[in-house]
């Protein structure tokens, strides 16, 4: 019976451990290209080396984390033409996921969603990107599952979580956020009136906006280094 209740929160650790080192990626506290140092990490977590490496393998098969020979773990960087093939593909999977949902989507699904919206409303308000991006993931989650396509799902789920970090960092620009916010405002009036078309619409200039701005953001960076 103990043996039981004892095996049942350490066979879930990797998990939390993995959803902490995941936040901590998405939220640049570790930035692009910075190690994993094991021995801080396990400490600032509290837990022991291996839930840790366990984590760190599950981070490497969502594409987050990169393992390398005599090197460790590595925190993924894309380049310019990563993200402009990626956001590619994750736009054509935003817009299938709205066009279904609108579709699909019951009362009580849509309920849900727009209490979501209310609270990202609350976050964008008070400037707390940390609790907004986390609602605002929730809801393009949420939105994806309203579909009902489990195959959908799963490819939604492996390409979105290259971008989660420069997704999250796309909202820092003040303009782009509130313009954000507001294609998120259409998204909530088309799944209303399951108007498919809309959505699919509104989903496909979501991300292309998206991607404008994490490319600004990347040529930002990079033109010092060329200066």
């Amino acid at each position: 019976m103990s043996a039981d209740v004892i095996s049942i929160p350490r066979a879930a650790l990797h998990e939390q451990v993995a959803h902490r080192l995941r936040q901590m990626l998405v939220e640049n506290r570790i930035p692009p290209g910075a190690k994993l140092n094991e021995r801080e990490l396990s400490e600032v977590l509290k837990v022991s080396r291996t839930p840790l490496r366990e984590a760190i393998k599950m981070l490497a098969a969502e594409g987050l984390v990169e393992l390398l020979p005599n090197r460790g773990a590595i925190a993924v960087e894309l380049s310019e033409a990563d993200v402009l093939n990626t956001f590619e593909v994750m736009s054509g999977l935003e817009a299938q996921s709205g066009e279904l949902a609108a579709q699909r989507i019951t009362d009580a699904e849509l309920a849900e969603i727009r209490a979501m919206h209310y609270e990202m409303l609350a976050a964008y308000i008070r400037r707390d990107l940390p609790a907004y991006y986390r609602l605002n993931a929730a809801i393009h989650g949420a939105i994806n599952a309203a579909a009902k396509n489990p195959v959908l799902t799963a490819t939604y789920q492996q390409v979105n979580a290259r971008l989660q970090a420069l997704r999250f960092r796309s909202n820092q620009d003040g303009e782009k956020w509130s313009a954000a916010v507001r294609e998120h405002e259409q998204m909530i009036e088309a799944l209303g009136t399951r108007d498919a078309a809309a959505m699919r619409a509104v989903l496909l200039a979501h991300l292309k906006n998206k991607c404008n701005v994490v490319v600004e953001q990347l040529r930002a960076v990079q033109q010092p280094a060329k200066a």
